[in-house]
Protein backbone atom coordinates (compact mmCIF):
# COMPACT_ATOMS: atom_id res chain seq x y z
CA UNK A 1 0.00 0.00 0.00
CA UNK A 2 1.14 3.43 -1.26
CA UNK A 3 1.49 6.12 1.58
CA UNK A 4 -0.80 8.90 1.03
CA UNK A 5 0.77 12.38 -0.53
CA UNK A 6 -0.14 15.38 1.45
CA UNK A 7 -1.20 17.93 -0.56
CA UNK A 8 -0.34 21.69 0.49
CA UNK A 9 -2.96 24.37 0.58
CA UNK A 10 -3.23 27.26 -1.98
CA UNK A 11 -3.25 29.60 1.31
CA UNK A 12 0.38 28.07 2.39
CA UNK A 13 1.40 27.73 -1.58
CA UNK A 14 0.68 31.94 -1.84
CA UNK A 15 2.73 32.26 1.70
CA UNK A 16 5.48 30.25 -0.23
CA UNK A 17 5.62 32.94 -2.91
CA UNK A 18 5.29 35.56 -0.94
CA UNK A 19 8.08 34.17 1.63
CA UNK A 20 10.30 33.58 -1.60
CA UNK A 21 9.28 37.18 -3.39
CA UNK A 22 10.90 38.48 -0.30
CA UNK A 23 13.79 37.06 -0.03
CA UNK A 24 15.11 37.15 -3.41
CA UNK A 25 14.30 40.82 -3.16
CA UNK A 26 16.91 41.45 -0.57
CA UNK A 27 19.06 38.74 -2.39
CA UNK A 28 19.04 40.69 -5.44
CA UNK A 29 19.54 43.81 -3.97
CA UNK A 30 22.82 42.80 -2.15
CA UNK A 31 23.78 40.73 -5.14
CA UNK A 32 23.51 44.05 -7.17
CA UNK A 33 25.19 46.02 -4.51
CA UNK A 34 28.17 43.82 -4.10
CA UNK A 35 28.43 43.89 -7.39
CA UNK A 36 29.02 47.75 -7.45
CA UNK A 37 31.03 48.16 -4.45
CA UNK A 38 33.67 45.47 -6.33
CA UNK A 39 33.63 47.94 -9.07
CA UNK A 40 34.46 50.84 -7.32
CA UNK A 41 37.25 49.17 -5.65
CA UNK A 42 38.25 48.03 -8.99
CA UNK A 43 38.12 51.93 -10.26
CA UNK A 44 39.98 52.93 -6.80
CA UNK A 45 43.10 50.54 -7.58
CA UNK A 46 43.27 51.03 -11.60
CA UNK A 47 43.14 54.90 -11.20
CA UNK A 48 46.23 54.80 -9.30
CA UNK A 49 47.65 52.34 -11.97
CA UNK A 50 46.47 55.17 -14.51
CA UNK A 51 48.13 57.76 -13.40
CA UNK A 52 51.44 55.82 -12.81
CA UNK A 53 51.52 54.76 -16.33
CA UNK A 54 50.70 58.09 -17.74
CA UNK A 55 53.55 59.74 -15.57
CA UNK A 56 56.00 56.98 -16.46
CA UNK A 57 55.12 57.78 -20.12
CA UNK A 58 55.38 61.66 -19.77
CA UNK A 59 58.86 61.65 -18.44
CA UNK A 60 60.07 61.21 -21.57
CA UNK A 61 57.61 62.15 -24.07
CA UNK A 62 57.75 65.69 -25.92
CA UNK A 63 55.14 67.72 -24.01
CA UNK A 64 55.02 69.81 -27.61
CA UNK A 65 53.73 67.18 -29.44
CA UNK A 66 49.72 66.59 -28.96
CA UNK A 67 49.16 63.37 -30.88
CA UNK A 68 51.96 61.73 -28.50
CA UNK A 69 50.55 63.29 -25.51
CA UNK A 70 46.77 62.39 -26.71
CA UNK A 71 48.53 58.44 -27.19
CA UNK A 72 49.76 58.48 -23.89
CA UNK A 73 46.68 59.38 -22.33
CA UNK A 74 44.89 56.75 -23.95
CA UNK A 75 47.60 53.91 -23.59
CA UNK A 76 46.99 55.29 -19.34
CA UNK A 77 43.15 54.12 -19.56
CA UNK A 78 43.95 51.11 -21.93
CA UNK A 79 43.16 52.18 -25.36
CA UNK A 80 44.31 52.88 -28.35
CA UNK A 81 41.78 55.49 -29.77
CA UNK A 82 39.47 58.10 -27.71
CA UNK A 83 37.34 56.84 -25.29
CA UNK A 84 36.55 55.64 -21.57
CA UNK A 85 38.25 52.68 -18.88
CA UNK A 86 36.98 49.37 -19.21
CA UNK A 87 33.97 49.57 -16.66
CA UNK A 88 33.99 53.21 -16.16
CA UNK A 89 32.55 55.43 -18.39
CA UNK A 90 32.66 58.31 -16.07
CA UNK A 91 36.76 57.54 -16.51
CA UNK A 92 38.30 58.87 -20.44
CA UNK A 93 41.62 60.00 -21.84
CA UNK A 94 40.97 63.56 -21.23
CA UNK A 95 39.99 62.71 -17.79
CA UNK A 96 43.93 62.03 -17.44
CA UNK A 97 45.79 66.10 -16.56
CA UNK A 98 49.77 66.03 -16.91
CA UNK A 99 51.54 68.96 -15.09
CA UNK A 100 55.18 69.87 -15.20
CA UNK A 101 56.81 71.20 -12.02
CA UNK A 102 60.14 73.05 -11.36
CA UNK A 103 61.75 73.13 -7.83
CA UNK A 104 62.84 76.26 -6.17
CA UNK A 105 66.20 76.10 -3.94
CA UNK A 106 63.75 76.13 -1.00
CA UNK A 107 61.91 73.11 -2.19
CA UNK A 108 58.58 74.56 -3.01
CA UNK A 109 57.29 72.67 -6.19
CA UNK A 110 55.89 75.56 -8.91
CA UNK A 111 53.55 74.19 -11.98
CA UNK A 112 55.40 75.28 -15.17
CA UNK A 113 52.96 73.90 -17.24
CA UNK A 114 52.08 77.02 -19.17
CA UNK A 115 55.66 78.65 -19.34
CA UNK A 116 57.91 75.80 -20.61
CA UNK A 117 58.22 75.99 -24.69
CA UNK A 118 60.22 73.09 -25.73
CA UNK A 119 62.33 70.13 -24.15
CA UNK A 120 65.95 71.40 -26.00
CA UNK A 121 64.93 74.70 -23.70
CA UNK A 122 63.98 72.32 -21.07
CA UNK A 123 67.17 71.01 -20.70
CA UNK A 124 69.47 73.81 -21.28
CA UNK A 125 67.41 76.10 -18.43
CA UNK A 126 67.74 72.78 -16.38
CA UNK A 127 71.86 72.73 -16.87
CA UNK A 128 72.35 76.37 -16.22
CA UNK A 129 70.15 76.55 -13.20
CA UNK A 130 68.24 73.61 -11.81
CA UNK A 131 66.13 76.08 -9.85
CA UNK A 132 65.06 78.00 -12.64
CA UNK A 133 61.43 78.24 -13.13
CA UNK A 134 61.71 77.02 -16.40
CA UNK A 135 63.52 73.67 -15.41
CA UNK A 136 60.87 70.92 -15.45
CA UNK A 137 62.28 68.60 -12.36
CA UNK A 138 58.85 66.43 -12.28
CA UNK A 139 56.03 65.36 -13.71
CA UNK A 140 52.68 64.66 -12.78
CA UNK A 141 49.77 63.19 -14.13
CA UNK A 142 46.17 63.08 -11.85
CA UNK A 143 42.50 61.77 -12.87
CA UNK A 144 40.86 65.75 -13.14
CA UNK A 145 37.29 66.22 -13.71
CA UNK A 146 37.92 67.52 -18.15
CA UNK A 147 34.93 69.89 -17.45
CA UNK A 148 37.18 71.82 -15.21
CA UNK A 149 40.17 72.94 -16.76
CA UNK A 150 41.46 75.63 -13.85
CA UNK A 151 41.24 73.00 -11.45
CA UNK A 152 41.83 69.88 -10.72
CA UNK A 153 38.40 68.66 -9.42
CA UNK A 154 37.54 64.80 -8.76
CA UNK A 155 34.99 62.71 -10.74
CA UNK A 156 31.76 61.88 -9.52
CA UNK A 157 30.96 57.99 -8.69
CA UNK A 158 28.70 57.13 -11.50
CA UNK A 159 27.00 53.61 -10.27
CA UNK A 160 26.02 51.62 -13.19
CA UNK A 161 23.70 48.64 -11.89
CA UNK A 162 20.20 50.80 -10.59
CA UNK A 163 22.19 53.99 -10.00
CA UNK A 164 18.97 55.58 -8.26
CA UNK A 165 18.51 52.59 -5.97
CA UNK A 166 21.86 52.90 -4.08
CA UNK A 167 21.90 56.21 -3.43
CA UNK A 168 25.24 55.48 -0.97
CA UNK A 169 27.07 55.86 -3.97
CA UNK A 170 25.48 59.19 -5.22
CA UNK A 171 27.89 61.76 -3.37
CA UNK A 172 31.11 59.33 -3.99
CA UNK A 173 34.08 61.05 -5.55
CA UNK A 174 36.87 59.07 -7.48
CA UNK A 175 40.67 59.48 -6.11
CA UNK A 176 41.97 62.17 -8.23
CA UNK A 177 45.12 59.40 -7.66
CA UNK A 178 48.22 61.98 -8.13
CA UNK A 179 51.49 60.16 -8.99
CA UNK A 180 54.46 62.36 -9.54
CA UNK A 181 57.93 61.31 -11.09
CA UNK A 182 61.43 62.75 -11.44
CA UNK A 183 61.51 64.41 -15.08
CA UNK A 184 63.82 62.34 -17.85
CA UNK A 185 64.57 62.95 -21.56
CA UNK A 186 61.15 64.92 -21.72
CA UNK A 187 61.55 63.69 -25.51
CA UNK A 188 64.65 65.21 -26.21
CA UNK A 189 66.72 63.33 -29.50
CA UNK A 190 70.57 65.20 -29.71
CA UNK A 191 68.40 65.44 -33.45
CA UNK A 192 65.59 67.67 -31.99
CA UNK A 193 66.17 71.62 -33.53
CA UNK A 194 65.98 74.41 -30.74
CA UNK A 195 63.06 76.46 -30.56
Amino acid sequence: MKPKMKHSSPLQRGATTVEMALVLTVFIILLFAAVELGRAMYLWNTLQHVTRQAARDAIVTDFTDAAAMTALKQNAIFRTNAGSLIAAAEITDTAVRITYHSIDSAGTLHDVSAAVTCPPKVITDCLTDPHGATCIRFVQARICDPANAAACNPIKYQAMILPSFISGFANLSLPVAPSMMPAESLGFRPSMPGC
